[in-house]
């Protein structure tokens, strides 16, 4: 549920296993980039790795878990329903169902530093503003990557990340969170997902 004027801040990810860090950050990017709510779109795989994620429903009912104490955090299968595999088209697909709603793209300091792989990624920023947290060990290199360096003149200091979702696209903001070190492929290989395989090769 949306309404025309809110600010809704999109978290995509495989979330496998949704995890504290998921919830830490999404907390964070509600008061630091003045979100009205905040969609996880649990994907259905993730095209830029070779291994398929567990079950979709799995996930879902893990993450709707996770969040239960926090209405601002919704659930949604959204690329699964209209059958998007690239950000670029789920924006698209998102900004057609919802017109008049402000979407903000969220993503950790990892993220930014291979945003450049990423299918259609100077249209994704073309399109909607977008939210870097920071995370253990990333900060130097999402400073430095291409999406950084092509988008330098688009960023909006981090003192000013509350405006991020108001702003003319291209738009980013890099904000510096206190943080977990904590990711879901170690979940998976310490056993975090029953009958999954702990082989670091197989991530």
């Amino acid at each position: 549920m949306a309404r025309a004027g809110q600010v809704i801040g999109l978290l995509g990810g495989s979330f496998d296993p949704p995890h504290a860090g998921h919830l830490h950050i999404s907390q964070e990017a509600l008061k630091r980039f003045g979100l009205d709510r905040l969609w996880w779109l649990v994907s259905p795989g993730n095209p830029l790795k070779e291994r398929g994620p567990a079950p979709l429903a799995r996930r879902m009912a893990a993450a709707r878990a996770l969040v239960q104490g926090d209405p601002r955090i919704e659930i949604s299968d959204f690329e699964a329903q209209v059958g998007t595999r690239y950000t670029a088209e789920t924006l698209a697909a998102l900004q057609a169902a919802r017109p008049g709603v402000r979407f903000v793209w969220l993503m950790g300091a990892d993220n930014l530093a291979q945003f450049h792989h990423w299918q259609d990624w100077q249209k994704i920023m073309a399109r909607v503003p977008v939210g870097i947290l920071a995370r253990p060990g990333k900060r130097t290199l999402a400073r430095t990557s291409k999406a950084a360096k092509v988008f330098e003149h688009a960023r909006l200091p981090g003192r000013m990340s509350q405006l991020l979702a108001h702003r003319a696209t291209p738009a980013w903001c890099f904000v510096n969170v206190p943080m977990r070190d904590i990711s879901s492929t170690r979940l998976r290989q310490s056993g975090a997902w029953p009958g999954q395989s702990s082989d670091p090769a197989k991530k």
